[in-house]
C-alpha cells in the first residue's frame, strides 16, 4: 500500500472515529460510516465470486467485528466478515479499506492477493505456514506465542473471531515487522486446533485430600429410593479425593481483589466488552486460569453456543493435563479450587446438549457425577432429558 493511500485512509479514520474511544465505540462508529456512505444492495466480490452486499451489521461481539450479509447469484444469503468483501465502487470501498486499516491489515485489491514484503529493516518473512498459541484477543489483534520458538508476537488478521485463547492457529504469513521493539505479524488464519498437550503448560497441581466415603454423603431422606446413578457410585465405595490448583493471575487476597468477580460485575452491568477484556488479560497472563475460559464461554453461551463450547473445552482439556489416565478419584465441589474445572465441564456438557450432541453430553454429565457425587451443579436434574434425547430449552437450569 502506498504512503499516499495510507495517509488518505488515516485521515478518513480520524474523521470516522472522532469522539469514539475504545474498540467498542469505534466499531459502532465504523458501522455507522458504512451504513451512511455505502448504498446497499451494491455490487461486490467475496473470495473471487461476484456477489451483492445487502447489509452491514455489528452484534456487539468485538472479536467478530462488523459483518456483511451477501447475496450470491443463486440468491443464497451468507453472513461474512465485512473486512473480507471487495466493493465494486471505489468511493464506497474506501470505507471497507479504512475498516481494514483500523484492524491493522492491508486493504483488499482486485485480482489475486500476494504476500507483502516486510517493511521492518532486517525482518524476514517466515518461510511457510507458522503455528501460534493464541493467548488473548481484541477486536484488532491477538497476542500469541510462537508454538516452536516460544517468541511472543502480536497477530493482525481479518478473522480473529475464528479462534479462542488456548487454541493453536496455523497462519499463512503476509507481513512481519517490529514497532516499539515489539514483533508483529499479519496473515491469514488457515486453520485452528485444540491440542492441550502441545501448549507446553505446567499441569495444575493435584493435592491429595484423604478419602471420599459415600457413607458420609446425603442421598435423600430415609425411606426414599436412591436414584440409579447414585447406586453405582455408592457401590463403588471409598475413593481418594483431590483438590486441583486454581490459578487467578492478579488476584490480591490482601485487597480482596478478584478479577473474575470484577468481570462478572461488568457483565451484570451490561459491559460485555469490559468483562471480556479482563478475562482475556487473565488468559494472556496464564492459560491455566480455568475460570477465565469458563466465563468467556458464559459471555456467548446464550446467543452463540458454537463459540462458547470452544472456550469451555479449552478449560476442560487444560484441566485434564493434571489428571492421570484412568483417573478414578473425586474432585468435590466443597474443595473450592476444584470449582473452575467443574464449571468448565458443566458449560461444555450444556453446549453439547444444546448442539444435540447427546451422547457426548451424556458422557460429560455422567463423568461430573462421578467426580463430584454431591452434584452441586444439578446435573442429576437434566441427565435423564439428555439420555432421552430431549432438546435443550432455555428455561432448563
Amino acid at each position: 500500500m502506498s504512503k499516499r493511500r495510507s495517509t488518505e485512509l488515516d485521515a478518513l479514520l480520524d474523521k470516522i472515529l472522532t469522539d469514539a474511544h475504545g474498540d467498542e465505540e469505534q466499531l459502532w462508529a465504523l458501522l455507522n460510516a458504512l451504513e451512511e456512505n455505502v448504498k446497499v444492495p451494491c455490487a461486490a466480490s467475496f473470495a473471487g465470486e461476484s456477489v451483492k452486499a445487502a447489509k452491514f451489521d455489528y452484534d456487539g461481539n468485538a472479536r467478530r467485528g462488523i459483518t456483511a450479509t451477501i447475496r450470491r447469484p443463486d440468491d443464497a444469503r451468507h453472513v461474512v466478515a465485512a473486512a473480507d468483501i471487495l466493493l465494486a465502487d471505489a468511493s464506497s470501498h474506501r470505507y471497507i479499506a479504512a475498516y481494514r486499516q483500523w484492524m491493522g491489515v492491508a486493504p483488499l485489491t482486485p485480482g489475486p492477493q500476494r504476500a507483502q514484503k516486510s517493511e521492518a529493516p532486517g525482518a524476514e518473512m517466515p518461510a511457510g505456514d507458522i503455528d501460534v498459541v493464541v493467548l488473548s484477543l481484541s477486536a484488532r489483534a491477538a497476542r500469541c506465542r510462537m508454538l516452536h520458538s516460544g517468541e511472543m508476537i502480536t497477530l493482525r488478521a481479518a478473522r480473529l473471531w475464528q479462534v479462542v485463547p488456548g487454541e493453536i492457529a496455523t497462519i499463512e504469513p503476509h507481513k512481519q515487522w517490529t514497532y516499539g521493539s515489539k514483533p508483529y505479524l499479519s496473515g491469514k488464519i488457515k486453520s485452528t486446533r485444540l491440542d492441550a498437550k502441545a501448549l507446553g503448560l505446567t499441569p495444575l497441581r493435584i493435592e491429595a485430600c484423604g478419602d471420599w466415603d459415600p457413607k458420609e454423603e446425603y442421598w435423600g431422606e430415609p425411606g426414599e429410593p436412591v436414584e440409579a446413578w447414585a447406586k453405582k457410585i455408592i457401590k463403588r465405595g471409598r475413593r481418594p479425593q483431590f483438590e486441583m490448583e486454581q490459578v487467578i493471575p492478579g488476584e490480591d487476597p490482601h485487597e480482596c481483589s478478584d478479577p473474575i468477580i470484577d468481570s462478572n460485575d461488568l457483565k451484570e452491568a451490561g459491559d460485555y466488552s469490559g468483562a471480556c477484556d479482563i478475562l482475556m488479560g487473565l488468559c494472556r497472563a496464564d492459560l491455566r486460569c480455568l475460570d477465565a475460559h469458563t466465563h468467556l464461554g458464559n459471555l456467548s453461551f446464550d446467543t452463540r453456543p458454537k463459540d462458547a463450547i470452544r472456550n469451555y473445552e479449552v478449560g476442560v482439556r487444560i484441566g485434564e493435563l493434571s489428571l492421570p489416565a484412568g483417573f478414578d478419584g473425586v474432585l468435590p465441589w466443597g474443595l473450592i479450587d476444584n470449582r473452575p474445572f467443574l464449571r468448565c465441564l458443566n458449560g461444555y456438557g450444556l453446549c453439547l446438549w444444546r448442539l444435540k450432541r447427546f451422547d457426548e453430553s451424556l458422557a460429560v454429565f455422567d463423568r461430573m457425577l462421578w467426580l463430584n457425587p454431591s452434584d452441586n451443579q444439578g446435573v442429576r436434574f437434566v441427565i435423564d432429558d439428555v439420555r432421552k434425547r430431549h432438546p435443550w430449552e432455555p428455561d432448563v437450569e
